[in-house]
């Protein structure tokens, strides 16, 4: 519960590397997301050149971040993969959120960059990426060691819950 309260939106970081081994701690919470069917129908685009992410920048305009991360992690949709029609969008929305509570819990910071279904994005970051059709860039997340502290909002509200009926 911790880690969930406490996560934060980062944008702004620090110039220090993320280790390789950290990365993949990241992935292998983004593969252990629940998905329909265990289909799994994701694959992971990690950037770490500085170009490539700022140009994304491009083609997507709340993605400044980027240009300060250490890296990005592109979140795609395989449909090569799916094995129930657009199910594939909430498997990769748990593996996003995975990714951002494994950055959390290293101590790096992380924000979550929605591509889909804004389709200007998804086709300027599959040209970016070289990606063919059936993969479907979902979103973006990008990481660093945070720059930037962040106060932690009570957002638990009563009045979102209902019981049995509305």
């Amino acid at each position: 519960m911790k880690g969930i309260i406490e996560r934060r939106s980062i944008r702004k970081y620090t110039e220090e590397k993320i280790s390789d081994e950290k990365i993949k701690e990241i992935l292998k919470a983004g593969m252990y997301a629940p998905s329909g069917g265990n289909a799994q129908p994701w694959d992971f685009v990690v950037i770490k050149d500085k170009k490539l992410l700022t140009e994304i920048t491009k083609v997507h305009s709340y993605s400044h971040s980027l240009k300060e991360a250490d890296c990005g992690i592109i979140v795609c949709g395989n449909l090569k993969k799916e094995k129930f029609k657009d199910l594939w969008i909430q498997d990769c929305s748990a593996a996003t959120q995975n990714i951002l509570l494994a950055a959390h819990s290293l101590g790096l910071g992380s924000v979550w960059l929605g591509l889909y279904p804004e389709m200007d994005r998804v086709d300027g970051v599959r040209d970016i990426i070289n990606a063919p059709e059936n993969i479907i860039p979902f979103s973006i997340i990008s990481l660093g060691y945070p720059a930037e502290k962040k106060s932690i909002p009570d957002r638990y509200d009563e009045s979102n819950i209902h019981y049995e009926q509305w």
